[in-house]
């Protein structure tokens, strides 16, 4: 199952990688370079996952966080920074983090705290089942249906498909 993932990154390399990790991994992933962007990208984008740096422009990732905290916000965030001291990571799992990774990483581990961190999200445990309309997207079996009639598509058909109904209502950029 595809879920939404955050990514607040101001460098273009490492945002870039990332993006391009997670989406090939089957998670769509959107990018910001910009503390103040991925705020609002964040309150405003129903993301099951916020993968932050620390030293961003505008709003720093710690800013960000307790912006999200204080606003009720308790969707799972994993700080991914070169700050590497111990005092950072302490206050980042204090501000609200379920996870701090340190710069230079892995992809590997990444790709494992991110999948350990869904998997005792609340948003691991949502439907199977995306309903627009007569449109029935059926997640577990990979399955498609409008009006009871079994549409089949092909896997890049069935992800775009359900990227769009997730994002029901929303206008996407072609991207």
């Amino acid at each position: 199952m595809r879920v939404k993932i955050l990514i607040v990154e101001d460098e273009p390399k490492t945002g870039e990688y990332l993006r391009q990790g997670l989406s090939e991994a089957g998670y769509v992933a959107d990018l910001v370079p910009h503390g103040t962007d991925g705020l609002h990208m964040a309150l405003h984008g129903a993301y099951d996952l916020v993968i932050l740096d620390v030293m961003l422009p505008g709003l720093n990732g710690w800013q960000v966080l307790q912006s999200l905290r204080e606003r009720g916000l308790q969707m799972p965030v994993l700080f991914l920074t070169a700050r590497d001291q111990v005092e950072d990571r302490v206050k980042g799992l204090e501000l609200g983090a379920d996870d701090y990774l340190v710069k230079p990483f892995s992809f590997a581990e990444l790709l494992a705290r991110v999948r350990i961190i869904l998997r005792r999200s609340p948003a691991g445990n949502e439907s199977t089942m995306l309903r627009v309309a007569d449109l029935e997207l059926d997640l577990r079996r990979r399955r498609v249906s409008r009006n009871g009639k079994r549409v089949d598509l092909t896997a890049k058909e069935f992800g775009l498909l359900e990227l769009l109904m997730r994002r029901h209502g929303e206008v996407l950029p072609r991207s």
